[in-house]
């Protein structure tokens, strides 16, 4: 469950700080006449976003076995691929947020409603399609039959809301720089989970093999139904009988995509001089 309330938490926060960020400027400049379009594009990329989850979640239940589960290894693959170049961008570009998104809304404005209802639409858009897909798929490779998943990543989102809603009002000053590489390490860590629970569904599916070469069992140390392998499952998807190429794919994705991850000079560009505390404190 708390891995799937971080990915609410670091998916949500960050469509939350581009609404902060875009109705603030607003406010900051006089120009309240445009909060109108911008909660229209706003809604209209929220309504997107749970239509797709929709569509994934109800659409793949009248699929065949092997369908569904070639399917989702595809997505879970193509969700993993997606947040990890999100992590990256979001670990170089906080810190810079702002001034890119106010430079986007000043055209927008000059442009016409338009404009405005498209700059929101594609800000939160992208974030909700990117949100939509890896929680689907996570949700998918840590279902245990319970609800404790998707409450996760309920909570998750709520409490990226309320920090939103914090970060407008000036009542939260934090780095946004460290919390989005620490948070995005976390995430690294669950999408290797999720990859290695693609894998073992394309091997489910036939679409390729190896699926009786299990790298150990554990489960009679660790059974997946006491409270800290469904802990392990929940955090890390953890599976305690995984396969050799499960076990191979996780460690060739997570090693090299931390350590480049916290490769230095990563968070900002070469020669950049700007300040390393990021913050968003515009009083409504």
């Amino acid at each position: 469950m708390f891995g799937n309330y971080l990915i609410g938490l670091r998916e949500g926060l960050e469509a939350s700080l581009v609404v902060c960020i875009l109705i603030a400027y607003l406010v900051k400049t006089g120009r309240r006449d445009a909060l109108l379009p911008i909660w229209i594009g706003i809604g209209v990329a929220v309504a997107l976003a749970l239509g797709f989850g929709c569509a994934l979640t109800f659409g793949s239940q009248e699929l065949t076995f092997q369908a569904q589960e070639a399917l989702g290894g595809s997505l879970s693959i193509v969700a993993v691929g997606l947040v990890t170049w999100m992590v990256f961008w979001m670990r170089r570009t906080a810190r810079h947020l702002k001034a890119e998104l106010g430079a986007k809304l000043d055209v927008a404005l000059q442009m016409g409603t338009a404009a405005l209802v498209a700059t929101a639409f594609l800000a939160v858009g992208r974030e909700g399609l990117e949100t939509a897909l890896f929680v689907w798929a996570s949700v998918r490779a840590s279902n245990d039959g319970s609800h404790g998943p998707l409450l996760g990543v309920v909570l998750g989102l709520l409490t990226a809301v309320a920090l939103g809603w914090l970060f407008y009002k000036g009542a939260v000053r934090i780095n946004l720089a460290k919390f989005f590489t620490w948070t995005g390490a976390m995430l690294v860590v669950v999408a290797a989970g999720v990859l290695a629970y693609g894998v073992h569904d394309l091997q489910e599916a036939e679409f390729i093999g190896g699926l009786r070469d299990k790298a150990f069992d554990v489960s009679a140390t660790i059974p997946p139904d006491s409270w800290y392998g469904t802990l392990l499952k929940g955090v890390f998807n953890f599976q305690p009988d995984p396969t050799v190429l499960q076990v191979v794919v996780w460690l060739l994705y997570l090693v090299p995509t931390l350590a480049f991850f916290f490769a230095p000079g990563l968070s900002a560009p070469r020669g950049s001089r700007e300040p390393a505390k990021a913050t968003v404190t515009e009083q409504g």
